[in-house]
């Protein structure tokens, strides 16, 4: 088992810094950013396993593999003693696991709960200061001049748009924004966005963490934008997110103030044009 341990602590690394490096500074994730995405998620999930099980694979080293002295161990941390061939660091890897293990599952929980609490009351701050949008179920408008567009996921969504994006676009582009925030509500982004946050908020210290999270917030946007293209003229699509883009952006914070008593996890307005109208 340790040849097992030292090659999963090889995994571990190859996942914690150089692949997620070479991931995040390639150029391919944008012309297939469902595989990129499908990449980000292997990676967290693979990472995360290899690092608790190469503590595991150390910790239980000495027992080559026999379950009875697995059961045998469990039974010893009840009432002891520790068998002898256990040494210390052996103990320690196995404390490590567990912990990291609880570390990263109890920070997964924080963040969801953190989220939906976030997101109700965002919900109640929308009710209140917007109306809905005539013939467009689950969409709110609210009354300011900064065009913008996000969606609140959960089991009530709400498609948020401003009053200024209204004025701003065309009935067509319009369409084209409501198709790309249902894209995110579809595929079901906030999932994986939450997934990620979590990971950030487990390894703050981390800077791959940090870098993969903003990697695929950019990454679900792509896809939310390649989907809207099947309900939306692409240039009609791309023109949309042209006009959002180059709007004032300043604004935008003062709106989302007024509107969010703390952060949700929503879906941010589209950062890109769809590739097949930018070429």
């Amino acid at each position: 088992m340790l040849i097992a341990s030292l090659a999963l602590a090889a995994l571990a690394v190859l996942l914690a810094w150089p692949v997620p490096l070479a991931l995040a500074s390639a150029r391919w994730p944008s012309r297939a950013p469902g595989i990129a995405l499908a990449l980000w998620q292997a990676i967290a999930l693979g990472g995360g396993l290899a690092m608790i099980g190469a503590l595991l694979s150390f910790g239980l080293a000495p027992l080559q593999g026999d379950l009875g002295g697995i059961r045998a161990l469990l039974a010893s941390l009840r009432s002891g003693p520790i068998p002898a061939e256990f040494g210390v660091l052996n103990i320690v890897a196995l404390g490590g696991a567990v912990l990291l293990g609880l570390h990263l599952l109890l920070n997964l929980i924080s963040t969801a709960v953190q989220t939906e609490r976030s997101r109700r009351r965002h919900r109640a701050a929308v009710e209140l200061l917007s109306s809905p949008l005539p013939e467009q179920p689950g969409t709110r408008v609210l009354d300011h001049p900064t065009p913008i567009a996000y969606c609140v996921p959960g089991v009530h969504t709400v498609t948020v748009l401003s009053g200024g994006l209204i004025e701003l676009l065309e009935p067509a582009e319009l369409d084209a924004v409501l198709a790309h925030e249902r894209t995110h509500l579809r595929q079901f982004h906030h999932l994986v966005l939450l997934a990620f946050r979590a990971w950030h908020a487990a390894l703050p210290w981390f800077p791959m963490a940090n870098r993969a999270e903003n990697a695929v917030g950019l990454l679900v946007e792509m896809l939310a934008d390649d989907d809207a293209r099947h309900e939306a003229d692409p240039h009609t699509l791309a023109r949309a997110i042209a006009l959002v883009g180059t709007s004032q952006p300043s604004a935008s914070g003062e709106l989302r103030a007024r509107a969010e008593p703390a952060p949700p996890l929503h879906c941010p307005r589209m950062p890109r044009a769809p590739r097949s109208a930018s070429g």
